[in-house]
């Protein structure tokens, strides 16, 4: 891994757990501060939300800076607010200091696409983007347990205090590993960043990332009640399912950069047809444990197939000015978990039990295949013109 990608990745990892590891802290968080449960699981939306209206602001604040220092100061914001999480006196502090937290995250993922990209040939800058978002992977699979374990331990503030200390690691790497000239940003400014929003397949990029995050998260947010009430497994059975998921999910990223960089959109589509059909199998056959355990890892593998190219996507669509564009897709991932988990809410009110919910998934992974074979297709009446390449 070359290393200015190894710096991003550490903070990506950082990022990844501090997402993900309050859902497992809930009750922890809830005893400590006084409030009930589904009041700490706001602690996730808020911070869902601080990324989707964070990731513009930042992009477009930061559109004229150098990349290299913008990157530092992402990290910095990350590190301070993990800080004042651990600190805080009560939820509404708690919750500030994760919506402040959240702001950096999308601009962070997007900008070092970016730059993950600017660092290697043409032919490689998926599986740049995908080694960056191994971090994230990572997080699932080693971050969120162990800093569940750490808050089960320590305390809830002992799991953020150590994310502030791996955010401090990610920090001095980044300031000493990557170049300083790395991928300055286009002579438009912010000018030139808004334009590139006027192209179609920008918007369609990102419509399919929206669409792609809201197939899964339709399904995985009630991942746990449809583990146990259809496919018999005891609650303690499925968290070694979703660490399962988490691994898939890190196969996958590796696979999906190395296939993008061969062939991007078909990448796109075979990898969301598939999706569709996998949860077509997960409704006809999740009353079968084993079989239902293989297809949570399958799908988590899909899901991360996907990733890499559908950020590169962004960031080839909107070459001339690809950093706000790369951040906004950050936030259509987040637009789509949150508008997932409200369709599968939506679903089950209206009758809709477990066992038949992925198939709403597998409608919204064929709308997503619907929009990225009309992407291709207009790349044949005028392609997409990727990134000028690295000097030799």
């Amino acid at each position: 891994m070359p290393l200015p990608i190894l710096a991003r990745a550490i903070a990506s990892f950082c990022i990844g757990t501090t997402e993900f590891v309050i859902m497992g802290l809930l009750p922890e968080v809830a005893a400590d501060l006084g409030v009930s449960i589904p009041s700490a699981g706001l602690l996730v939306t808020g911070y869902a939300l601080g990324v989707v209206f964070g990731a513009p602001i930042v992009a477009m604040a930061t559109a004229h800076l150098p990349r290299k220092p913008v990157l530092v100061g992402l990290a910095v914001l990350f590190v301070v607010g993990n800080l004042f999480c651990a600190i805080s006196p009560n939820y509404w502090t708690l919750m500030a200091a994760r919506v402040f937290t959240a702001f950096g995250h999308g601009a962070f993922f997007g900008i070092g696409s970016v730059v993950a990209a600017s660092l290697v040939p043409r032919n490689k800058r998926a599986s740049a983007i995908a080694l960056m978002f191994a971090g994230l992977t990572l997080a699932n699979i080693l971050g969120v347990p162990a800093g569940t374990a750490l808050g089960e331990a320590l305390g809830w503030r002992a799991t953020f205090l150590a994310v502030v200390g791996i955010g401090l690691i990610s920090v001095a790497a980044i300031a000493w590993l990557v170049p300083s000239d790395v991928a300055e940003p286009s002579g438009g400014g912010l000018r030139g960043e808004l334009r590139v929003l006027g192209k179609l397949q920008v918007w369609l990029a990102m419509l399919i990332a929206a669409l792609t995050s809201a197939s899964l998260f339709t399904v995985f947010t009630y991942i746990k009640p449809y583990l146990t009430d259809v496919s018999g497994l005891s609650t303690s059975a499925v968290t070694w399912v979703l660490l399962l998921f988490g691994a898939g999910m890190t196969i996958g990223n590796i696979i999906g950069g190395r296939l993008a960089d061969w062939k991007l959109m078909p990448t796109v589509i075979g990898t969301l047809l598939a999706m569709a059909l996998l949860l077509v199998g997960f409704m006809q056959f999740g009353t079968i444990a084993s079989v239902a355990i293989g297809i949570v890892f399958l799908w988590g593998l899909l899901i991360f197939v996907v990733v890499p190219p559908l950020q590169i996507r962004v960031v080839e669509a909107a070459s001339e000015g690809p950093n706000l564009a790369a951040t906004l897709n950050q936030g259509a991932f987040n637009v789509g978990n949150a508008s997932g988990a409200w369709i599968g809410g939506v679903a089950l009110s209206a009758g809709i039990s477990y066992a038949n919910l992925p198939l709403v998934g597998a409608v919204i992974a064929l709308l997503a295949v619907a929009v990225a074979v009309l992407s291709q297709a207009l790349d044949r009446r005028a392609p997409v013109i990727p990134l000028q390449a690295p000097a030799e």
